[in-house]
């Protein structure tokens, strides 16, 4: 394996992670001028590789597009795509569960997240526990898929309940979405943390890619000794 990169002075453009990962580059969009963004996508096109962009504004993405980079762009996750290259395959499920549709654009991140990494994907949003019998109604398919993602505002007591009904991995991840005393994402990053419940992993506040990228790992792992 040979480490490789593009230098463009404001950025260094990894060029080998597939190689060491198993996943694309990702370009962290937010911060990056327009022109920036374009000459970063405009590259890997040219390299014929897929890459993904989160946290991207409909103004950057827009500015990319009308560059020649012919990239997709989901304004509810925020992400945008370049699919290049051969196409990712991955065997096995992920469910992406959400409390709240407030907390949809961070499920949505880690749902469009894992589609384009290979991942088959089941959403499951709106099924927060001021409503548990919204989330029985759907645990027999939640507890089809092999890895289950739980994205949670408020309180984020989802994850804990869900990691009590399933046998597969949880990976928790707690939103903004919240009054005052949810302290923007830090009252359920703290009820993740102290689950009482088994099996569940936490990634950062409102870090939907994070979610899906840890999820993707165990499914290609699953998929390396079938």
């Amino acid at each position: 394996m040979t480490d490789t990169f593009e230098d463009l002075g404001f950025a260094k453009l990894d060029l080998s992670r597939p190689e060491r990962t198993g996943m694309p580059e990702t370009v962290y969009c937010a911060g990056k001028s327009r022109e920036q963004l374009a000459e970063i996508f405009k590259v890997f096109q040219n390299q014929n590789y897929p890459v993904l962009g989160t946290r991207c504004s409909p103004e950057q993405a827009a500015f990319v597009k009308a560059a020649g980079v012919d990239i997709e762009y989901d304004a509810v996750s925020k992400i945008v795509m370049l699919r290049a290259g051969k196409k990712p395959k991955l065997n096995g499920r992920i469910a992406v569960c959400c409390g709240g549709t407030a907390d949809i654009p961070v499920a949505e991140e880690a749902a469009g997240t894992a589609a384009f990494f290979g991942a088959g994907v089941d959403r499951h949003f709106d099924v927060g526990v001021a409503g548990i019998h919204r989330l029985f109604a759907k645990l027999d398919l939640i507890r089809e898929a092999d890895v289950v993602i739980a994205v949670a505002g408020m309180e984020g007591a989802l994850a804990v309940v869900v990691a009590g009904l399933v046998e597969t991995p949880v990976i928790a991840v707690p939103t903004s979405v919240g009054y005052g005393a949810s302290f923007n994402g830090l009252a359920p990053l703290l009820t993740m943390l102290n689950s009482c419940a088994e099996g569940v992993s936490v990634v950062n506040i409102d870090n939907g890619f994070g979610a899906a990228v840890l999820a993707c790992r165990i499914l290609r792992r699953l998929q390396k000794h079938d």
